[in-house]
């Protein structure tokens, strides 16, 4: 199903897990894409401490020539990428674009193998590290507030937790510590290693004791290095700055603020609110049956990975994110700071940003926890936004592939 209205307007608001996909290949439609008719769209260094707020990390890239105006979304070519998602092994693929008010829908498949139901892009799905933008978002308004410095060690805050001191704030939410992933342990096996997780509860310190039982990969701003370990210690970070639960610094900061009613954290519990897409986890063994995902506390991920959403709802946060409704222009400044990650992709502090080939850069995350993989990535004036998912996860092929919906959403038909 494909189809465009005009939507909901301004963008509301005052105020496996991720992976990085190299540019896909461009996709084509499969004769097994479910389409239906149109309808309206429904509205995660050196041993000297630094000076407070120093500019670590690479220097501010040289202010970069007007970006180029954006075509009209192919909706074909989008809607083609989704139906070779689901060709590759995805239940059901969604998407969608909010332009400047004007909406645009794509998707394929189905949100529920045992029932059959249409996937929809009115459906909940679990974002994966998508989270960590909300929880950079966060950290940064503590820093506005004067409560916190990017440029500070960890070790501050949180005495004895990381065993070095020179790992700062900053270098966290860049990924530069050096914190080894302690996921890529749990998940060598993705099947058996999701099962013996799917219920376990974890607190933020046993993460952080499974991450510092390996050695670090880099001395702290020395490299970037993905780690969810980071986030597990944002989270740690917010909690004691907020002397509140995660979960209620983002409703208070972000969700109810921007009215994002499709949101929730609700860590410990296991079950997605109402109406959602089920996530299916591809098995270790060609050929074996998918695991229904769905149902899982996300403990190993918390911060780091474990909110629930809607593609309208990502488009929201991502669009105010980039309007400056959460950040002062600062702060938004120092979460813009790159480190270069590959020819096309930088990352700043909870924030990706990828350089498509007409010339425009996007900002946003990519998110994959078992179940689901997510690209939900804005212009720089927060303009134009989309949100692609696919509910399976585990699938090296469909990640590449939805990697592929930046180019028609952003670029248009080449």
């Amino acid at each position: 199903m494909v189809s465009a209205t005009v939507g909901r307007g301004a963008v509301l608001g005052a105020v496996a897990l991720s992976l990085l996909a190299v540019p896909a290949r461009a996709a084509t439609g499969s004769p097994d894409a479910r389409a239906t008719s149109a309808h309206p769209a429904p509205d995660s260094r050196a041993a000297a401490r630094p000076a407070p707020d120093s500019r670590a990390a690479a220097a501010r890239p040289a202010p970069a020539s007007p970006a180029p105006a954006l075509a009209a979304p192919d909706t074909t070519g989008l809607a083609a990428v989704l139906g070779s998602a689901v060709t590759q092994g995805a239940p059901g693929a969604l998407a969608l674009i909010d332009d400047h008010g004007r909406t645009y829908q794509a998707t394929r498949g189905v949100a529920d193998r045992a029932t059959g139901r249409s996937i929809s892009t009115a459906d909940r799905f679990r974002v994966g590290s998508v989270t960590k933008s909300f929880s950079a978002v966060v950290l940064l308004q503590l820093v506005d507030e004067h409560r916190l410095s990017l440029d500070a060690p960890v070790n501050d805050y949180l005495p004895n937790l990381l065993p070095d001191d020179r790992i700062t704030v900053r270098h966290v939410l860049s990924h530069r510590s050096g914190l080894y992933d302690y996921s890529n342990d749990m998940f060598a096996d993705s099947v058996s290693g999701f099962e013996a997780v799917r219920k376990k509860v974890f607190t933020y310190r046993e993460l952080v004791a499974l991450s510092l039982k390996k050695p670090r990969t880099n001395a702290p701003g020395a490299a970037y290095s993905y780690s969810n370990t980071n986030f597990v210690v944002a989270g740690l970070l917010i909690e004691k700055l907020t002397g509140q639960s995660v979960k209620t610094a983002y409703q208070d900061r972000i969700f109810k603020p921007l009215k994002l009613s499709d949101t929730f954290y609700v860590h410990p519990d296991m079950a997605i609110p109402e109406r959602f897409a089920r996530g299916y986890l591809t098995p270790d063994a060609a050929g074996a049956p998918l695991v229904d995902a769905t149902t899982q506390t996300v403990s190993w991920a918390q911060s780091a990975g474990a909110i629930i959403s809607s593609a309208r709802d990502l488009d929201t946060f991502y669009a105010a994110l980039a309007g400056g409704k959460l950040l002062s222009a600062g702060r938004l400044a120092d979460m813009e700071r790159w480190t270069k990650v590959n020819s096309t992709t930088g990352y700043g502090l909870g924030l990706r940003r990828r350089d498509l080939s007409c010339g425009v850069s996007v900002y946003g995350h990519t998110g994959a926890v078992q179940g689901y993989y997510t690209y939900a990535f804005t212009t720089k004036d927060g303009g134009r936004s989309l949100t692609a998912v696919v509910n399976t996860s585990n699938n090296a092929k469909v990640l590449d592939t939805l990697a592929a919906t930046l180019e028609p959403a952003f670029c248009g038909k080449k």
